[in-house]
């Protein structure tokens, strides 16, 4: 027997209160109610259809629920069809305890928040942070109201995208929420979770040219000899943004978590928490330089950034925005028309290689860049000696 599923609205016992909207299946004469949190005015439903009038004030709200009441019907139908094509016997009960934990696995948030769950697991908290951030941004675009995966459409990213553009925030901004948010819906395709939509064809994925961050050698030879020793926490961040230029650009966050026994027989040797990439770099005097101002660093990290055990991320964050903070009093000093930050260190690596004609998959390589395969493929080729080889002699312009 086929089941039979309805939306129903059940009005308010009190004069001037809002009424629930419901489902009604009926399966072998049985009749079940599966009950919603879409609460509507007796005038706002149209018996005669069973649909919702769209009017007045709430026309925004109303249409919000007649859109999830919509993909609400439709995964129940989708439940019963399933039960049916496997020719057992079900219950309308069945339909909806199917109903209730397909929701569940199915949902956008519910899956984003599980897809952050297990990169955190996986040690790779910097992506992690950066899906957060992307789900942060989509849930205040639907004030908190979930979507099921297979309702993730091109028009919606259109909105989305419409939202974020109202809001003031930049192409490249968006960009990076549009394929974080691509990165989770295609794991859910992996999954089988819902079918392709191509949802993100529509929508800005690319990179815009960037305002240059780099700053040349010249600049970085002045910051270098500031005399900086009547100010402490201005000669730290200015030691820290030198260390970063002379191991190649590394991000602060490998910086923090670097361990005195990662440096044997002149080589240091991490691996990055951004790609999990291992890079290995050639020790030299200036590295050494900064190291020995800090001996009173007893903890078994290389640099005083992390400095005790435990909120070691918390203890990060907070040193990266005062090496910051301060990086922008150093630009006052030398005058510079755009602030330095930490990622300006890194920037100006590779600037300073392109400009000595390193060739670009040294630069890479030496970044630790974790590009398309066909190249990662060449990279992983190269020697590390001729990486360090290019690297000393950009120190060499110091």
């Amino acid at each position: 027997m086929m089941t039979s599923i309805k939306i129903k609205f059940r009005p308010s016992t009190v004069d001037g209160k809002k009424g629930t909207l419901y489902f009604q299946i009926i399966h072998n004469r049985v009749v079940r109610q599966l009950n919603t949190d879409y609460k509507i005015f007796a005038e706002e439903w149209d018996a005669e259809s069973a649909s919702i009038v769209i009017k007045g004030d709430r026309s925004n709200l109303l249409d919000s629920i007649k859109e999830r009441l919509s993909w609400d019907f439709a995964r129940l139908e989708k439940v019963a069809r399933s039960l049916e094509t496997e020719r057992r016997r079900f219950t309308a009960d069945d339909v909806i305890t199917m109903y209730h934990k397909q929701s569940k696995e199915s949902s956008l948030f519910t899956f984003m928040h599980s897809v952050i769950a297990q990169l955190k697991q996986l040690g790779k908290v910097r992506t992690s942070e950066t899906c957060t951030a992307t789900l942060k941004s989509f849930m205040a675009f639907r004030e908190n109201q979930d979507v099921p995966l297979d309702g993730i459409k091109s028009d919606m990213m259109l909105l989305y995208e419409a939202h974020l553009k109202v809001r003031g925030v930049c192409m490249n901004t968006i960009s990076f929420y549009m394929r974080n948010l691509r990165a989770v819906y295609n794991r859910a395709v992996e999954k089988d979770l819902t079918p392709q939509n191509n949802p993100f064809r529509h929508v800005y994925t690319g990179v815009d040219k960037m305002v240059k961050r780099a700053i040349p050698i010249k600049v970085i030879r002045e910051l270098k000899e500031l005399d900086l020793s009547l100010k402490p926490s201005l000669d730290f961040a200015r030691d820290m943004f030198m260390f970063s230029f002379y191991t190649r650009g590394m991000s602060f966050v490998d910086m923090a978590y670097l361990r005195k026994s990662d440096l044997k027989n002149g080589i240091l040797t991490y691996r990055r928490r951004k790609t999990g990439q291992q890079l290995t770099i050639k020790w030299e005097k200036c590295m050494e330089e900064v190291i020995s101002k800090y001996t009173e660093n007893e903890t078994e990290y290389l640099l005083p950034i992390i400095k005790m055990e435990g909120n070691e991320r918390k203890q990060y964050d907070n040193a990266l925005h005062l090496v910051n903070y301060r990086l922008k009093e150093l630009s006052t000093m030398l005058k510079l028309q755009r602030p330095l930050t930490m990622y300006v260190a890194r920037h100006s690596w590779a600037s300073a290689a392109k400009a000595k004609n390193v060739p670009l998959s040294v630069i890479s390589e030496g970044m630790g860049h974790d590009s398309e395969a066909t190249t990662q493929i060449y990279l992983a080729s190269l020697e590390t000696s001729v990486v360090d080889k290019a690297n000393k002699m950009i120190l060499g312009l110091l």
